[in-house]
């Protein structure tokens, strides 16, 4: 049923819809400035006569791009119903026509001409060859798409859609447009360009020589020579889906089942790699392990092992990855073991099962929903990993780093990255899909919305010792780790000069004073700006996007909602590899060309961390009763407002999670980053990878470690501003007991 608020403010959105299309059109930039999305100097710089500046009336009065004049037609045609009621016939129809019309005219011109005239054969055939070019999108083709869409949706909200709700209609128009361009559209790309041939056609045959390939598929592991990239990696991933799981495990049940009294430490330890450059803890791997290592050298001359080369290759890779996401397991298994009604364990104990017995039986088997997502996690974050095998890899190749090479290498094979990102994304959806299989359709759900006095069981004592003695030796090589790294920073020369120095501080982060005031002159400056400045602009998008999902996931009944959620949580299945790829492939030419720009970065990293928003909102709305937005919208609001007013300030956990998490992803990426960095938008770890192939340890890990102090102050913030879940009202191990 419609609400008066609704129907009031229907026309005013329409007015202002329109006046943007208008505005867009004869006022803006159509396309691209050169100078950049955030830049203005085109206002004195030849506007709006300069062709690279001119707005599609312009060129259009100077008889350039004249594919533009259609567009006028559909701008035009809203202006004759602002006077009609959305109940009239013709309100929703010309809204229909108008904005669907606009916005396929605009996607049309846009894909079919491209830097070198007319992008297809036909189109050449058809009207003969074209004497001009395009760019990329600029402010105003981006204003007059985006009212083109938001005119349809509102037509399509005037016929009755979602009970003719204007925002909701809207939100899943806006919502389906952004995932198909950024998702859906750069894997198809990248699809099609593994069929590419050298002369610009399409063959299966070229696909097929490279998918066969034996670099790719190859068994000579078996006899003692080289196995392919596909089966490495294949084989790396589950390794770490699978012992990640295990450790992850390891440190929740010390946290939740045992009187251990340092749990806070122990959190701590776990999540510092989360806040942690991907390569940093290779490079202190490296520190210790590599043939002048602190570790090899002492074993040397105390035992006299000549030293070798076993940290480059499957160990090294292994131990690192194992370093770096066994905290994501634990963070994914530690609410889960906590989510374990109590009641349910005590009543198990009650009819004298053993603890044993409980947890083997009652506790494992409801952990399943956690143990999965932790495998699933695992696999693809060491499928996606790039930075650990570049350091580490040696003679070990695997999927993301030949990608890599592929783009940037001497071969520079296109269709070749193409394959093996095929490959790569084939692993990853598979691994989802079983993991989906593997669940099945039971329910887990132990929390009901009843009150839970009980208290988790201590672990068993056959089970707790292993346990202990697991979590003990490796959060120790932990903190040794962590250790070598810090220390690292501060030496001369690694293994070759210990002595202490903050030279490598001082060259990354020096800062002078002159007539200008501060000058940042440390050579790591630029790359720290960019990478703050990326980080705080994709985080609050993302945020928003992934909340407006969840809202619509929870909150809204509409045909096609399961594909829709699908869809909205693809890129969490997707590594960071294929991103950078499929970006590359996808926005290096018209119509939306930003390759090499800073938003193409802030982009990424959106869509990439868009799932962790979405379901932190689905988790946080689950806990809103829906009767509050039935009240709001009782007492005359809108949906808009009731998601403004009412469930955005409930979201303050789930906002907080999106945002910190985001900014902290977005600090530390490089799977995708490597792709996507440019001159002039360098980001903090793109920087350091370069300074290790420079052989530069010092530099690197002291960036790295201010990267690490920063980000624990991010985390350590939203430790306190989140707080902490507490499912039973009674403790067993005193304040340390509920987490």
């Amino acid at each position: 049923m419609r609400t008066i608020a609704s129907k009031k403010s229907s026309q005013p959105v329409l007015i202002f819809w329109i006046v943007a299309g208008w505005v867009g059109y004869c006022l803006l930039p159509w396309y691209a400035v050169e100078d950049g999305f955030f830049s203005f100097e085109w206002l004195i710089d030849g506007y709006p006569f300069e062709e690279d500046y001119a707005p599609a009336a312009f060129l259009i009065a100077q008889a350039k791009k004249l594919w533009l004049a259609p567009l006028i037609l559909p701008l035009a045609a809203p202006l004759l119903i602002i006077n009609r009621k959305k109940s009239d016939p013709l309100y929703a129809k010309v809204l229909i026509l108008a904005g669907g019309f606009g916005f396929a005219w605009l996607m049309a011109q846009g894909f079919g001409i491209g830097i070198r005239g007319f992008s297809f054969d036909w189109l050449n055939a058809l009207f003969g060859e074209l004497d001009d070019r395009q760019y990329g999108m600029g402010y105003g083709a981006l204003i007059v798409a985006t009212a083109f869409l938001f005119l349809f949706t509102q037509g399509i909200a005037a016929r009755g859609a979602i009970n003719g709700d204007v925002f909701v209609v809207s939100a899943i128009g806006g919502v389906i447009t952004i995932v198909t361009t950024f998702v859906f559209f750069p894997i198809a790309k990248m699809l099609l360009a593994a069929f590419v041939t050298e002369e610009g056609s399409y063959s299966v045959g070229v696909f097929a020589s490279k998918f066969f390939d034996d670099r790719l598929w190859g068994l000579g592991c078996l006899s003692g020579a080289r196995c392919g990239v596909a089966w490495n990696s294949l084989f790396l991933a589950i390794l770490v889906g699978l012992l990640t799981t295990v450790l992850g495990l390891v440190f929740a049940l010390v946290v939740t089942r045992s009187g251990f009294r340092h749990k806070r430490a122990l959190r701590a330890i776990t999540v510092l790699p989360i806040i942690t450059p991907p390569f940093v803890i290779g490079l202190a791997l490296i520190l210790m392990f590599g043939l002048s290592g602190s570790v090899t050298v002492f074993m040397s001359d105390l035992f006299g092992i000549q030293p070798t080369r076993w940290l480059y290759g499957l160990p090294g890779v292994l131990i690192a990855q194992l370093l770096a996401f066994t905290p994501i397991a634990f963070l994914v298994l530690i609410g889960v073991v906590e989510g374990v009604s109590p009641s349910m364990e005590e009543a198990a104990q009650t009819l004298r099962a053993s603890r044993w017995q409980t947890f083997r039986t009652v506790s494992l088997p409801l952990m399943r929903p956690g143990l999965a997502n932790a495998f699933l996690l695992g696999f693809i974050e060491s499928m996606a990993d790039f930075g650990n095998p570049l350091v580490l890899g040696g003679n070990f190749d695997v999927l993301s780093t030949e990608i890599f090479f592929a783009i940037v290498g001497a071969q520079y094979d296109q269709g070749r990255a193409a394959v093996l990102a095929m490959v790569l994304l084939f692993f990853t959806l598979s691994a989802f899909y079983a993991q989906r299989m593997w669940l099945g359709k039971k329910s887990y759900t132990t929390v009901s919305g009843k009150g839970d006095a009980g208290v988790h069981p201590l672990m068993p004592s056959g089970l707790s010792i292993p346990v202990f003695v697991i979590a003990g030796i490796w959060g120790l090589f932990t903190i040794v780790v962590y250790a070598m790294i810090l220390y690292g920073s501060v030496v001369e020369l690694w293994g070759v000069n210990n002595s202490l120095t903050f030279k490598h501080y001082v060259t990354a982060f020096q800062v002078g004073f002159g007539e200008d005031g501060i000058r940042w002159t440390g050579a790591a400056w630029d790359s720290f700006w960019t990478t703050l400045y990326i980080a705080a602009a994709a985080a609050p998008l993302t945020a928003i996007v992934g909340l407006v999902t969840a809202y619509l996931l929870t909150r809204q009944t509409f045909a096609g909602k399961n594909a829709f959620e699908f869809g909205t949580m693809l890129s969490f299945a997707i590594p960071g590899t294929v991103i950078g790829v499929s970006y590359i492939l996808a926005f290096n030419v018209p119509p939306i060309e930003i390759t090499g720009t800073g938003i193409i970065l802030i982009i990424s990293f959106i869509f990439r961390n868009m799932p962790v928003g979405v379901r932190a909102g689905i988790a946080s709305m689950s806990q809103l009763d829906k009767s509050l937005d039935e009240s709001s919208l009782t007492l005359g609001a809108n949906s808009w407002q009731t998601f403004r007013k009412v469930i955005l300030p409930l979201l303050r956990p789930a906002i907080l999670a999106a945002l910190v998490y985001s900014f902290v992803r977005a600090m530390t990426a490089i799977s995708a980053v490597i792709f996507l960095v440019s001159a002039e938008y360098d980001m903090a770890t793109s920087y350091i990878i370069g300074r290790v192939e420079n052989n530069d340890y010092g530099l690197a890990i002291a960036y790295s470690t201010t990267l690490i102090f920063v980000m624990l102050t991010v985390v350590g913030l939203l430790q306190i501003l989140v707080g902490r879940t507490q499912i039973g009202r009674r403790t067993q191990f005193g304040t340390g007991g509920a987490t």
